[in-house]
């Protein structure tokens, strides 16, 4: 599946106006000297590359959860298009200072993926590309983003997967194997983003977020287990979680966390690496805006499923992660 891309609605009633940084476009586009693609290619573009957390997705009936996951770039703590509910996106409070051009490449169950992975029967048919085919697609655009939002690793941690049963009782060296694991394909597929980045003539500023907080999350999820136990006429589909994920059930939970401190120990440590040999064009961060937000209400979780975020959810993400852009948005010129 493609990416989602949506353009600012009233950006030319906004560019239009004389103190617009864009007005000088918006007068050559109206002396026919550029036309509308090439206006639209002059705003700020802002891009996502994620997993099923930062998209709209939760899990009911299989009919329409497909249906969701195929609309699933709409309604996020990214991006929130026509929502009774306005989750206020990163893009929609970017949208406050600037018109922009806002691009969601993730995908529902995408991982970070090597070379010799393929996307599983139930992937495929959902349209998810893994975080090798969301970066070749982001690179091959003809207009590359100045800001892109790197969020991704959530289904890599699911370690009891394939787990032979002897690991599954000491996790230890399994949780250490695939940490290395994780961290050098991570690398490799990150390298060639930063590269393409660092060949263009404008600036670019990327974040890469570590994992969101586990530790808090599962706090939530025990209690919407306990509501339920109570009366199981909430969070209905709350037991399809741990088909598709074997490591969040409650004896394998904490594994789940220790991996993802790691992972993001990892991933810390990975910019940095990659800021030694920075140039002036590209801002490369680490932040752990999600990795240290509090997800231990149950009302952050989705009244279906009790596992994905609800629109409450989503607007915490969103607060958090749009909270630690202040140094991008300034390298960008956007203020």
């Amino acid at each position: 599946m493609q990416s989602t891309s949506v353009v600012t609605t009233n950006f030319l009633e906004r560019i239009g106006k004389p103190d617009s940084r864009f007005h000088s476009d918006y007068l050559a586009y109206r002396r026919g000297e550029i036309g509308r693609q090439e206006l639209i290619a002059r705003l700020p573009h802002l891009a996502m590359v994620g997993d099923s957390v930062s998209t709209g997705i939760y899990i009911s009936t299989p009919w329409k959860t497909f249906r969701r996951a195929r609309k699933r770039h709409y309604h996020n703590w990214f991006l929130d298009i026509g929502l009774p509910i306005k989750i206020g996106s990163v893009s929609r409070r970017l949208e406050e200072l600037t018109p922009l051009v806002a691009i969601h490449y993730a995908g529902v169950g995408a991982m970070v993926d090597d070379n010799n992975e393929r996307l599983w029967f139930s992937r495929r048919i959902l349209g998810t590309r893994n975080f090798s085919g969301q970066i070749d697609e982001l690179v091959s655009t003809n207009r590359f983003p100045d800001l892109i939002l790197v969020t991704i690793g959530h289904n890599n941690v699911d370690w009891a997967w394939r787990s032979p049963p002897e690991e599954l009782q000491r996790p230890e060296l399994r949780l250490s194997r695939l940490r290395r694991t994780f961290t050098n394909i991570f690398a490799a597929r990150f390298r060639k983003l930063l590269e393409h980045a660092r060949q263009q003539p404008r600036r670019t500023a990327i974040v890469v977020f570590g994992l969101v907080n586990f530790g808090s999350y599962f706090r939530g999820r025990e209690e919407v287990e306990r509501q339920r136990a109570s009366d199981p006429r909430l969070y209905s589909h709350s037991e399809k979680m741990y088909e598709y994920l074997i490591s969040f059930r409650p004896d394998y939970r904490q594994s789940v966390v220790r991996l993802t401190e790691m992972v993001n120990e990892d991933l810390r440590a990975m910019v940095a690496e990659f800021n030694r040999n920075s140039v002036p064009n590209v801002q490369l961060r680490y932040s752990d805006a999600l990795a240290t937000t509090d997800l231990s209400r149950p009302e952050l979780l989705h009244a279906d499923d009790g596992w994905h975020a609800s629109a409450q959810g989503h607007r915490v993400l969103a607060e958090a992660a749009f909270g630690d852009l202040t140094p991008s948005l300034e390298f960008l010129g956007i203020v």
